[in-house]
């Protein structure tokens, strides 16, 4: 299993790196899982690497409609947002969250540890957190996603 860790000091470098996994998905998609605290910067990236995609829609947190879609970009974006369901509400919709890694689109699901990290398909796991510094530490882990972890360990524009 591969992974990355790359620490932005300053939103200009989330905005760098957003931009460069932006490329790294743009053509053929990817499924992407978030983790992190309130506020870690979750949203964020998805922001920024939406913005990279040239998604012309204001980029909002899902949190209290579950799924939000943006259509104008270069790629279709699907961002979902599981912190408000319950286990039962997981299970409704986890053979759609299938239907999103099948096809060419991106697809956010932020506080993927609510779906007990059952995604058996390809996808990338995102780690967001604090440093002592206030900075943020993304750790991209590959789960069938080698080809773009190992591109992202390539990245020095931070």
């Amino acid at each position: 299993m591969k992974s990355c860790k790359k620490k932005c000091k300053t939103l200009k470098d989330t905005k760098k790196l957003a931009a460069f996994f932006a490329g790294l998905i743009k053509d053929e998609g990817c499924f992407i899982n978030l983790y992190g605290e309130i506020g870690a910067g979750k949203t964020a990236f998805v922001k920024l690497t939406a913005e990279a995609l040239d998604v012309k829609e204001k980029v909002t947190s899902p949190s209290f409609v579950i799924l939000n879609e943006y259509h104008t970009g270069s790629i279709p974006i699907y961002h979902f947002d599981l912190y408000r369901l319950e286990n039962e509400g997981i299970k409704t919709i986890y053979e759609e969250l299938r239907e999103y890694s099948e096809g060419k689109q991106v697809t956010f699901v932020e506080w993927a540890e609510f779906n007990h990290n059952e995604a058996p398909f390809n996808h990338i796991k995102i780690n967001v957190t604090y440093s002592d510094d206030e900075s943020r530490i993304y750790e991209f882990i590959s789960c069938g996603q080698d080809k773009i972890i190992g591109r992202l360990n390539e990245y020095t524009g931070i």
